[in-house]
């Protein structure tokens, strides 16, 4: 249900249609605390679309969900700023009761894979681990030209993360760990995957897997993530509120 909000004296009341946290003031956070209804802004969830927020809710009625979500919540506040996620992945996992555990890996996460899986065998568990270009299918298989190859030429494998998923499916993984797949193939992977998945590591070959360094450098040394629509200034209210402005 749109929400409208009256902001100023030259502004027209604004309707907002859809959430838009990340325009939240840091001041103000109203969910952390328990006040979203009465003091989140207008283009809050709990004001734009509490319909949505109530149905979600109604969902940790599943025992499976509940479980999960649980585990998580205790991870979370246990581990708070003192386990790594390697750590929080061996934790959750040991409180869900889960025994085979997947690894979905890009090919050049081989030797992290091994580690990684090492890892959880020695806190007991089974481990399944498939690499990104498992069935060496040419990428000509999916319309790929030569030219459009990284090295045109030469014989390039495809990515393959359905076969992955589905791997990890047939092989009894009840959740999967995925560790710098590309972006659309960790996509298809979360698609085909029938296990609950967590991601390890996010690719990005740049920025030596930390992509959140563009995020953080954005007005600087990676200024060229921008856009041409990019403002002059940065923008308080999202792009429904700034439309009403006067």
């Amino acid at each position: 249900m749109p929400c409208s909000m009256q902001e100023g004296r030259n502004t027209r009341p604004m309707t907002y249609v859809d959430p838009a946290c990340a325009y939240c003031p840091s001041n103000v956070r109203a969910c952390r605390v328990g006040e979203a209804d009465r003091s989140g802004p207008g283009f809050c969830p709990s004001k734009v679309d509490p319909d949505t927020q109530t149905a979600a809710r109604a969902l940790y009625e599943d025992p499976e969900t509940r479980k999960v979500a649980h585990a998580a919540a205790l991870v979370e506040s246990e581990g708070y700023c003192k386990w790594t996620r390697v750590e929080e992945i061996v934790q959750f996992a040991k409180r869900m009761g889960y025994r085979k555990i997947g690894i979905a890996n890009c090919i050049s996460f081989v030797e992290h894979a091994y580690v990684l899986s090492g890892i959880l065998e020695s806190h007991g568990f089974e481990v399944v681990s498939i690499a990104c270009k498992n069935g060496s299918i040419p990428k000509e298989a999916l319309g790929v030209q030569e030219h459009e190859k990284i090295r045109p030429g030469n014989f390039e494998a495809m990515c393959n993360p359905v076969a992955q998923a589905e791997m990890l499916n047939a092989h009894g993984c009840e959740f999967n760990v995925v560790m710098g797949l590309c972006i659309g193939h960790d996509s298809l992977f979360f698609k085909y995957a029938k296990g609950i998945s967590t991601v390890l590591v996010a690719k990005d070959r740049v920025l030596g897997h930390n992509p959140i360094a563009a995020l953080q450098l954005a007005d600087s040394y990676y200024s060229r993530v921008w856009g041409p629509g990019r403002p002059v200034k940065p923008q308080k209210l999202p792009v429904a509120g700034r439309r009403t402005q006067g």
